[in-house]
This record gives structure tokens, sequence and C-alpha cells, in this order.
């Protein structure tokens, strides 16, 4: 594995997890590892080999993986053909061994592959995976936001994680767990963070991003070519598929400094906050109904669409489900609110300071 490979995947671990880098190599099975390689004619050969047995196929990451079962040596062996990336699991060594033709398809592949493994423990140690964002306050309470794609979730967050003593946990997955004095810890989910031009020049910070850009700067390589060429030409407007999805600016973790933000590690979920933008409104608090917290705001194996389990991390027992449970009837009592929110990041920077 090149040094470039594992300092992509500390850009993840280092500022949301506080991880060091080690010389002590693991033992084979001691804890989770991720071997990686450039090797185009490996690439080659592992993808033919998936292709030329019976496979199946499902979404990971946004392209599609092809893989297939060896029940005989207790493998899984996978590749994306469109990403000449090709996997090869050992799960009862717990090692992934990832082969790719360019450093930076393999360098996101590793550092991908890595959190899974990571959340796979943390999952066995009974922790579940939130779609939220999540802003802690200096003495640890953190909000909890939820709600459906484009509710506002990430405004929300990083206008609250600009707004005072507050740091951004999450921008839109974070892990919970219910310990043992009945509180909700909350840990930051790794992983590039979705921005869309028009919150970026809401947010003030949109100048220093594009002259970033300009003078050599590298943005996440997920980030579409459109939004690369919007924020080059100075575009400010927000960018939108054929589909209508927004695209959006891709940041590094350690790239969220430029929008003034400060990372936490950690928080113990002390407030739900469920958002609606909308632009002629005006900015308000009021008490939700009490909905409580519901299956859709859980990233399961079977529901996550994005990180599909393909290599069977992720052990789904009853235990699980009533973990899961309890979670969210931890979740549920805790104080809720609607937030309405416009374009004006001032007034709604004002409203989220009185929390």
């Amino acid at each position: 594995m090149t040094p470039a490979i594992t300092q992509w995947a500390a850009r993840y671990a280092r500022p949301w997890w506080g991880a060091t880098e080690t010389t002590t190599a693991p033992r084979d099975g001691d804890i989770p590892v991720v071997e990686a390689d450039l090797d185009p004619a490996a690439v080659s050969r592992l993808v033919q080999s998936v292709l030329d047995h019976t496979n199946e196929t499902a979404p990971y990451a946004g392209a599609t993986m092809v893989y297939r079962y060896d029940d005989e040596d207790c493998t899984v062996s996978a590749a994306q053909p469109g990403l000449d990336l090709a996997y090869h699991y050992r799960p009862q060594a717990r090692c992934m061994h990832i082969v790719g033709c360019t450093e930076t398809a393999v360098a996101t592949a590793a550092a991908r592959f890595a959190r899974e493994l990571m959340r796979a423990r943390l999952f066995a140690d009974g922790w579940h995976v939130l779609h939220a964002s999540a802003a802690v306050r200096g003495d640890g309470e953190t909000v909890l936001v939820l709600g459906d794609k484009g509710a506002g979730k990430t405004t929300t967050a990083l206008t609250l994680a600009r707004s005072g003593n507050w740091k951004l946990l999450a921008n839109d997955r974070v892990f919970a767990r219910v310990e043992d004095d009945g509180r909700v810890r909350i840990l930051p989910w790794p992983s590039a963070a979705a921005i869309g031009l028009g919150l970026l020049d809401a947010l003030g910070v949109y100048d220093d991003v594009r002259s970033r850009l300009l003078a050599g700067e590298q943005l996440h390589p997920t980030q579409d070519k459109a939004v690369t060429a919007a924020l080059t030409a100075g575009a400010r407007q927000p960018l939108r598929n054929s589909a209508g999805k927004e695209l959006k600016v891709q940041f590094f973790p350690d790239q969220l400094p430029w929008l003034g933000l400060e990372l936490a590690t950690e928080g113990y979920a002390a407030r739900v906050l469920v958002p609606r933008v909308a632009p002629a409104a005006q900015p308000a608090l009021a008490d939700a109904d009490r909905r409580g917290i519901q299956p859709g705001d859980f990233f399961t194996s079977t529901s996550d669409d994005r990180y599909t389990d393909v290599f069977r991390l992720i052990d789904l027992t009853p235990s699980a489900a009533a973990q899961r449970e309890a979670l969210a009837t931890v979740l549920g009592a805790l104080p809720r609110q609607r937030l309405m929110l416009n374009h004006d990041i001032k007034a709604n920077s004002d409203l989220l300071r009185s929390l």
C-alpha cells in the first residue's frame, strides 16, 4: 500500500475519529485490515474471473458492483468494471484486498472499505446509523437534525455549527448507541461533505472555495465535473442534473475548516430538529408533533442503497433489531421541534443561536 493511499484514508479518519498513524503491523485476523495495490494486470484478471462465473450485481458507492461468493474457500470476489477496481475479501481473516489502475480510484475504495469494516465492528458493539446531520455544543450536548433528502439537514447543521459555541459532528449520517447511563452517544460517519453552490454563497464562503480551486486545490473526486466547471466559471445558482437532483460541491473532511467550521468527534443527543426550507418563510421554531423516530430514519444493510452490504459485513441478529428499537425509543423521548428556515443565513443563525 503506497503512502498516498494511506494518507487518503487519513483524510477521513483523522478529522472525524482522531485516528493516528502506526508502524505496528497487525496480526492476521487481529483487527480488520484493508490492503490496496496499483496493479492493472491483476484488475483485468480478477474482473474477468468474477464475470466468468455465476454472479450477482448491486449498486455500491454510485457504481455497479458485480460479485460472487465462493462457499468452498469462504471468500467474496467483486469488481466494479466501470471503475477498473477489483476486490477479494477473506471474512475469516477480516482482510480485504483491493486492486485498481489509478491511485485515486484505489485510494477512494480503500478509504471507503476501511470505514465499512469499522462500521461492521461498531454495529457488532450496538451502534446504528441514522440519516441525520448533527452539531455539538461545547458541553457535548448534540442537536440531531432529521428529515428526508432536501429537507434542510445540511443547511441547519452548517448554520448551527457556525453560530457561537457549536461544532459540526456530521453532515448526513451519524452512528448512535444507547449507553449504560441511558443517554444516546453520537459518533460521526467519516465521509465527504456535499454542499450546494447556493448554500456556499449564502454562507459567504463561495469566493474562498472558488479561489482555492483556481489556485490548484483538489476537491473530492466524486464531485460532478459540471460542479467543478460552475465553480471555475463563478456560477452561484444551484445546479441540477437531468433528473432534478442537485449537484453539490464535495469536500474532504479536512477541507471543512475552509467553511469556518470546527469538527467534533462525539456528543450526546439532547434535542431533535425537523427542518424545512421555504424562501419566503419567517425563520421559526415550534414544538413538533410526537412523530418519533421512524424506521426510515435508520440506515440498515437492507435499506442503504449507496453502501450495499455486498461483503456480508453486518450481522442481522434479533438482538440488533431490539437495540435499534431501544435507540428509537430513547431518541423519540427527546425534545423535538419543527424548524422553519429561509435563504437568509443571518436570520437563520440568529434563530439557531437561541438554542
